[in-house]
C-alpha cells in the first residue's frame, strides 16, 4: 500500500487479487458515522472482515440499538467487452468470489470513500460512499426532521464503454454484535413506491428503504456463508447468510448510477437528494481544522429521546462495537471536545452526565438496550472532575447555572466517596482511596473472564490515588487533598525507582502490588496537579520509559514479568488475559509525554524533543489499521501491530490533546 498525503490515493495497483490484497491489507479499514451512533465501515478492498463491516449500520436507540440493516451489494458492470464484478467477497472455505478486488486501482478516503477499477477493456469505473451527518434541531420546535440514517453511493463511468452497472443489496436486520442465518421469516416482498424500494425483513427491525435512478428487478435469493476472518482469529461467529431481494439495473453510460439507503422513507428523487448530500457533507468536512480534528468528529454524538428530541450529547468509545462509555468519554473530552475548540459540545457532554451521579459515582456505561446504568468504576467520577474542571478553567463563556451544576456534581461526587459508597470505594483512615469487592473490575484494568478479574487491583491503586488527590484539589478540600498527598509517599519503592501499582493490595494493610505498570504515570502526566515531582518524578518517566514506552503507546505491563502477553490474540479468554498485561495503549501516551514534558520544565527544546520522539510515531500508526484514526490497542511486542477496536476515542482524543500541548 502506498500513500501519497491527505489528498491523494492508496494505490493498490493492477495485480492479482492475491497481491492486492497484501498490498491493502484486511486491516485496512474506513469509517463513515452518521452523528447518532450508527455508521457505515469496511476495507479498503471491499472484502468484509469482520461482522460490523456493513453500509447501513443504523443506531435504532440513539446512539444505541444498533443493527446491521445493509451488509454490502453485489456489484457487476456490463461492457462491450464482457460482464465484469467491482465487488468480491470472502465464503467459507477461503474462497473469494467474484472478482472485483483485482480490478481495484486506486482509493481515496477524503473527504469520503471512493473507489477506482480498471477493466480489461481499459473502462474506468469509480464509487464514491457517503453518510449523511446528522444536522442541528429545528430552533422553534427543537425536533429533527434528519433522524434516519442516509447512505449515499454514486457510481460514474470515468473512461471507456461501460453500458450498464447491476447493484445487489445484501440484507441482513439483526442485532450488530451477532450473525445472520438464512431462515424462512425474512420477508423479501417489497413496497414500491416512488422512485424507492422498502423491505421488511422482520418484525420488530427497521424497514430498509432504498432510492435509486435504476430499476428494480425482484429476484430474491440467499447468499451464504461469507466469512469473516477478523471474527474467525477472535474466536467469535464468523459464517453469515444474507439475504438478497433483487438487482438494480442502472444506465451508466447516461450518467451517474445513485442509491440511497435509510431506515425512513425516500421521497425526492434520488439524484437531486444524493448531490445535495454531497454537496451538504463536502462543505461540513472542509469546515474542519485539521484531519486530526475532523476524526475527532467521529466520535461526538447524538443522544435521541423517545420523542424524537434531542437529549443531549455523548462520545462513543470507539468503533465498531463500544457505544459511550464513562471513563473513556471523560478521559477523551478534553482532547475531542476542549482541545479541538467544541466548548458547546463539551457543555452538553458534561450537563448530561453530571445529572447521573449517584452516591458520588457515575455509571461507567449504559446498556444499549436501555438496561440500568452500571456504576462498576471508580475513576469514572474521578475523570468528570478532571474534565468538568477542565472545560470551567479553560475559557467564561460557562454560565451561572453550568457552573453552579458541575461544581454541584464535583462536590456530590468527593462526598459520595469521603462517605463511602458502592464496592468497598471509600476514602481511607490515611486520606487515600480504596476501594475493590470480589467479583467486581472497577480501575480501567477491567478485563474479566468469567468472575475473575484479571488484574482486579482492590486495595489502593496508584491512578486512583492521582485522581482522587486532584479532584479533593479541585474541590477545594485542601486539607484533604494534602493529606492524601503525603500518604502517596507510601507509594515510592526506592529499590525499582518506581511506584507501587496498588497499596494495601487486596485491602490488607501493609500489602503492596509491586508490578510496573504504567498507572503509575498519572501521578505526573495526564492530570493538572502532579502528586510526584522532583527526583523521584524523573526517576518514574525514565522507568516507565524504559520498560514500557513503544512508538505507539505504554506497554500494560513490563516484558520482564513472566504475565506478559507479547501478543493479543486467540480466544476471548485468551485476549483478555493479555489485555492489560502486555498490550500497548495509545492514550497512555498522552499521560506520558505530558509527565517527560513535566520533569524536563516543559522547555521549547523539550516540547521539539517531544513531538520527533514521541508524537510523530505514535501519529504514524493512524494509517495502519483505522484510517485517520488511532486503534484500541497494539501488540506488546514489535512490530506492534495494531489491534482491538480500529477507531477508538481516548487515543485519538490524547493525541490530539498533546499535539495542541506541544504547540
Amino acid at each position: 500500500m502506498t500513500l501519497y498525503g491527505e489528498t491523494q490515493p492508496i494505490d493498490v495497483g493492477d495485480l492479482g487479487l492475491r497481491d492486492a490484497e497484501r498490498r491493502v491489507g484486511r486491516g485496512t479499514e474506513w469509517l463513515e458515522p452518521d452523528g447518532r451512533g450508527g455508521f457505515a465501515m469496511g476495507t479498503v478492498d471491499g472484502i468484509r472482515t469482520r461482522r460490523y463491516h456493513a453500509l447501513l449500520l443504523a443506531a435504532t436507540e440513539p446512539p444505541g440499538g444498533r443493527m446491521v440493516l445493509v451488509a454490502d451489494l453485489e456489484v457487476f458492470v456490463q461492457t462491450p467487452a464482457g460482464r465484469f464484478a467491482l465487488s468480491s467477497h470472502r465464503y467459507q472455505g477461503g474462497v473469494v468470489y467474484p472478482d472485483g478486488a483485482q480490478r481495484l486501482a486506486a482509493f481515496h478516503h477524503l473527504p469520503w470513500p471512493r473507489w477506482e477499477w480498471v477493466l480489461p477493456d481499459g473502462a474506468r469505473v469509480a464509487c464514491e460512499l457517503v453518510v449523511a451527518h446528522a444536522g442541528p434541531a429545528d430552533p422553534a420546535s427543537g425536533s429533527r426532521t434528519d433522524l434516519a440514517p442516509r447512505v449515499v453511493l454514486r457510481w460514474t463511468r470515468l473512461a471507456g464503454s461501460v453500458t450498464s452497472l447491476h447493484v445487489q443489496p445484501l440484507l441482513a436486520g439483526r442485532d450488530y454484535h451477532a450473525t445472520h442465518h438464512e431462515n424462512p421469516t425474512f420477508r423479501f416482498l417489497p413496497e414500491l413506491y416512488g422512485d424507492a424500494v422498502a423491505w421488511h425483513p422482520y418484525t420488530g427491525v427497521p424497514a430498509v428503504h432504498c432510492a435509486a435512478n435504476g430499476l428494480y428487478h425482484h429476484a430474491p435469493d440467499w447468499y451464504r456463508a461469507f466469512y469473516y476472518s477478523d471474527e474467525d482469529a477472535r474466536g467469535l461467529d464468523c459464517v453469515e447468510d444474507l439475504a438478497n431481494p433483487g438487482v438494480f439495473a442502472f444506465d451508466l453510460a447516461s450518467g451517474s448510477a445513485v442509491m440511497i439507503l435509510s431506515t425512513a422513507a425516500l421521497l425526492d428523487e434520488p439524484v437531486a437528494a444524493a448531490a445535495r448530500i454531497f454537496a451538504a457533507e463536502a462543505r461540513r468536512r472542509a469546515g474542519f481544522a485539521s484531519a486530526l480534528d475532523r476524526a475527532a468528529d467521529a466520535y461526538i454524538v447524538e443522544r435521541i429521546a423517545a420523542t424524537g428530541h434531542p437529549a443531549g450529547k455523548t462520545i462513543i468509545a470507539g468503533y465498531p462495537w463500544f457505544a459511550d462509555w464513562g471513563r473513556d468519554t471523560f478521559i477523551s473530552l478534553r482532547g475531542l471536545c476542549l482541545a479541538t475548540g467544541r466548548r458547546d459540545d463539551a457543555r452538553a457532554i458534561l450537563r448530561q452526565w453530571a445529572g447521573a451521579v449517584s452516591r458520588g459515582m457515575l455509571p461507567n456505561r449504559f446498556d444499549e438496550r436501555g438496561a440500568a446504568p452500571e456504576y462498576n468504576s471508580v475513576d469514572a467520577a474521578l475523570w468528570f472532575v478532571i474534565a468538568a474542571d477542565a472545560y470551567l478553567g479553560d475559557g467564561g463563556d460557562a454560565t451561572a447555572a453550568d457552573r453552579d451544576a458541575l461544581r454541584a456534581a464535583i462536590a456530590a461526587i468527593v462526598d459520595g466517596y469521603r462517605a463511602g459508597t458502592r464496592h468497598a470505594i471509600r476514602a481511607d483512615h490515611d486520606g487515600l482511596l480504596a476501594c475493590g469487592a470480589p467479583g467486581v473490575q472497577l480501575t480501567w484494568m477491567d478485563a474479566k473472564v468469567g468472575d475473575d478479574c484479571i488484574t482486579g487491583r482492590a486495595g489502593k491503586p496508584v491512578e486512583v490515588q492521582a485522581l482522587w488527590i486532584n479532584a479533593l484539589v479541585i474541590a477545594g478540600r485542601t486539607a484533604d487533598a494534602e493529606r492524601a498527598r503525603a500518604a502517596f509517599a507510601r507509594f515510592w519503592d526506592p529499590h525499582r525507582r518506581q511506584l507501587h501499582d496498588v497499596l494495601d493490595a487486596g485491602h490488607v494493610a501493609g500489602a503492596v502490588d509491586a508490578t510496573c505498570r504504567p498507572n503509575q504515570i498519572l501521578a505526573i502526566g495526564g492530570v493538572p496537579y502532579p502528586v510526584l515531582d522532583g527526583e523521584r518524578a524523573r526517576a518514574v518517566v525514565d522507568t516507565v520509559e524504559h520498560a514500557l514506552w513503544t512508538p505507539a503507546g505504554l506497554r500494560s505491563l513490563d516484558p520482564a514479568d513472566p504475565r506478559y502477553h507479547p501478543r493479543y490474540c486467540g480466544g476471548p479468554a485468551d485476549r483478555d488475559r493479555g489485555y492489560h498485561n502486555g498490550a500497548v495503549w495509545p492514550w497512555l501516551a498522552g499521560p506520558f509525554i505530558e509527565a517527560w514534558l513535566r520533569v524536563r520544565g516543559s522547555t521549547a527544546e523539550a516540547r521539539r524533543e517531544a513531538r520527533t520522539r514521541f508524537l510523530a510515531p505514535l501519529l504514524a500508526h493512524t494509517d495502519l489499521a483505522g484510517l485517520d484514526h488511532l486503534s484500541e490497542i497494539f501488540d506488546g511486542d514489535p512490530p506492534h501491530r495494531a489491534v482491538g477496536c480500529p477507531f477508538q476515542a481516548w487515543s485519538l482524543a490524547e493525541a490530539i490533546r498533546i499535539d495542541r500541548l506541544l504547540g
